[in-house]
């Protein structure tokens, strides 16, 4: 549970094992009163399980927020790749690329009601950092800002966050990667007082949340022309759209799964998504995703079988098309399973009132058939003054990838992956 500050001191109160308080914020000094704003780092799986109903309700006031800030998706990231993970690991030996570190889950309240929280954990790569639970399954990272009120109290739960952060970066560099242009989390950047940078990070295209006829009349009217023919070539197949309930995803993602590894083998598919951790943390997350309205997972049938499965992930202002898997067979056929999909998708948001059509990460040429914008994520450190040397090691490792990756890039001509 919280733990007020002592008035005036800026020590907090000793706190159950489950949590370790960093301040409370705001306080007249001295005053009996109790704080405006307490916070509180959740340690515990059980206590991060327990808050769900009002992390969801902060999730839903967050205007910045994606599906990825979600308590669904990020528990059970924790559960697969976190300490859960690593427990179930240790009769098997180390699995590769498992993640080690410890949960640390900011919570900010506002006389007792969670107004701003920041899904973190610890570990050593190769000085102590907090980095965004989610991992690089996530396509952003974010923290939460209840933005339902005044821009005042919006700016008060801001700071209050970033107080709690700063606590946090006495011992460890705050490391925030994929942070989308506009997110809560570069209010907190803006405040930070300490060492602090941003650097680009990953490419990511979009469309506006519109139906398929607004998506057409986007483009030159002769390569509308051809989409339109690819359209009414899926209508004469009578490929059918389904969405799955909830009850049924666990045997949805798997035959999904099975379809993006039948569709990509021989052509480098991302290892991960075969991975055993992958099909429990996307099976997990996504029934209940879907129970809520925070995902929709589609099969689409031809003849009675299902030929493609699409996992669309959604938050309050953007959808974003997540995994797919399709029978090669349809290459045969000659279908064009990337418009299937995007008709799909634009069926399914437009109207909505989300603003963006996400196809999140990735710089393939096909996304660029449809004229998107080129949205460039960000990567946000933060330090507290002592820790200045290890942001800059950070930096000098970032320059340091970026300047291979180029050279890969460069050798190979060409940008490839298997997501969308």
């Amino acid at each position: 549970m919280a733990s007020p500050t002592r008035a005036g001191t800026g020590r907090a109160l000793r706190a159950p094992v489950s949590s370790v308080p960093v301040s409370a914020l705001l306080t007249a000094s001295r005053s009996p009163s109790p704080p405006v704003f307490t916070t509180e780092v959740c340690t515990d799986t059980a206590r991060f399980a327990a808050i769900a109903p009002e992390w969801n309700a902060l999730y839903r006031a967050s205007r910045t927020a994606t599906p990825f800030q979600s308590h669904a998706w990020l528990y059970s990231w924790w559960l697969s790749y976190g300490t859960g993970g690593r427990a179930r690991a240790r009769g098997r030996g180390r699995a590769r690329g498992l993640t080690h570190g410890r949960l640390r889950v900011v919570l900010v309240r506002r006389r007792g009601e969670l107004v701003a929280a920041a899904a973190l954990m610890r570990s050593h790569r190769p000085v102590p950092v907090l980095v965004p639970l989610g991992g690089t399954i996530s396509d952003f990272s974010d923290v939460l800002l209840d933005e339902s009120r005044t821009g005042e109290e919006v700016a008060a739960c801001a700071d209050a966050l970033t107080d709690a952060l700063a606590e946090l970066a006495r011992t460890a560099v705050i490391d925030l990667r994929e942070v989308r242009p506009g997110a809560a989390a570069e209010q907190v950047h803006a405040r930070w007082k300490g060492p602090q940078r941003r650097l680009a990070d990953s490419i990511c295209l979009e469309l506006p949340a519109v139906p398929m006829d607004g998506l057409l009349a986007r483009l030159p009217a002769s390569r509308a022309q051809r989409f339109r023919a690819k359209l009414r070539k899926l209508d004469a197949l009578g490929v059918e759209e389904r969405a799955v309930p909830a009850d049924e995803v666990p045997a949805a993602v798997c035959r999904m799964l099975e379809l993006h590894r039948r569709q990509w083998e021989g052509r480098g598919v991302t290892p991960e998504h075969l991975s055993a951790r992958f099909a429990e943390h996307l099976t997990r997350s996504a029934r209940s995703m879907v129970a809520s309205g925070d995902a929709r997972l589609t099969e689409f049938r031809l003849a009675g079988a299902v030929v493609a499965a699409d996992l669309t992930l959604m938050s309050g202002g953007l959808a974003g098309g997540y995994l797919y898997g399709a029978d090669p067979a349809l290459r045969a056929r000659k279908v064009d399973v990337a418009t299937m999909l995007l008709r799909g998708g634009a069926g399914e948001s437009g109207g909505s009132g989300r603003a963006t059509l996400s196809m999140l990460r990735g710089n393939e040429p096909y996304k660029h058939h449809w004229r998107p914008e080129t949205v460039r994520n960000q990567r946000l450190l933060l330090a507290g003054p002592a820790l200045a040397p290890s942001l800059w090691l950070l930096l000098a490792r970032a320059a340091g990838r970026e300047r291979a990756a180029a050279l890969v890039k460069r050798l190979r001509g060409t940008e490839g992956g298997d997501k969308r």
